[in-house]
């Protein structure tokens, strides 16, 4: 049962994604204005309204599905992979531990415009552990393993 109620706080972290991260992006694109796949272009995407859309609801019924337990592994997945390139494609976070390991040095004016990747990296570390271990009990996957 301790197991259980652990799975479900980290489960709360999908519902942070879905309602502080995801909805406001994907009400956003709803209402026409967004600039979210303007970054997303910047990234270097290709069609980047259409990985913008994907991105907004993958954080947005991904983290919501992870929430309530319900496709978890498949939800946190696909929030992770996001979360992944959130860190890495719009925060920059190989640079910045390039910048910590000496090997390369990112200036303030970067740092700024490149935004902190800590929360999309602790974001996706708790979805690639749901993807490992499961909802648990309280779920409605109910602890498929």
């Amino acid at each position: 049962m301790p197991l259980d109620v652990g799975l479900l706080v980290l489960r709360l972290s999908g519902l942070g994604l879905a309602i502080f991260h995801g909805w406001p992006k994907l009400s956003g694109l709803l209402a026409g204005t967004s600039r979210f796949a303007e970054g997303v272009a910047a990234m270097g995407f290709p069609m980047p309204v259409v990985f913008a859309w994907a991105a907004a609801l993958a954080e947005t019924v991904g983290g919501m599905l992870v929430f309530v337990g319900f496709g978890t592994r498949i939800a946190a997945a696909l929030c992770a992979i996001t979360m992944l390139v959130a860190a890495f494609g719009r925060h920059h976070a190989h640079h910045y531990l390039l910048d910590k390991l000496g090997l390369m040095t990112v200036t303030p004016e970067q740092a700024k415009a490149w935004g902190n990747p800590e929360l999309a990296l602790v974001y996706a570390l708790a979805f690639v552990a749901l993807v490992l271990a499961g909802a648990g009990g309280l779920s409605i996957d109910r602890g498929k393993r």
